[in-house]
């Protein structure tokens, strides 16, 4: 009995250090992981379903001041209503740079 105890100890250790590890890719934050993580449920496909005028494509984003991915992280940090706001213990600076960079490379 203990030893199946201590097996299934070990395996869900295990389970949880391989998915921590599946979020990075040779010590790279996995950045699609991330943006389907925090913000593909109100952002599908780049789409934006609480406020339509303001989905993740290039043109959209300028029309909305956002130009680099410096005004998306200032945006995580502090976004407008309807958008769920992200502190740094939630998204360290280093994953929602990866996420901004994702953004404005997949979203065109």
């Amino acid at each position: 009995m203990k030893k199946t105890i201590v097996t299934a100890t070990l395996f869900t250790f295990g389970a949880l250090a391989f998915s921590a590890q599946a979020d990075m890719e040779g010590g790279k934050i996995n950045a699609k992981a991330e943006f389907d993580k925090h913000c593909a449920v109100c952002h599908p496909g780049g789409g934006n379903i609480i406020n339509k005028a303001k989905p993740l494509g290039k043109e959209a984003l300028a029309k909305n001041g956002i130009k680099s991915w410096k005004n998306i992280v200032a945006k995580i940090r502090n976004p407008g209503p309807g958008m769920t706001k992200f502190d740094k213990k939630e998204m360290p600076d280093k994953e929602a740079k990866a996420i901004a960079e994702y953004v404005l490379k997949t979203f065109k």
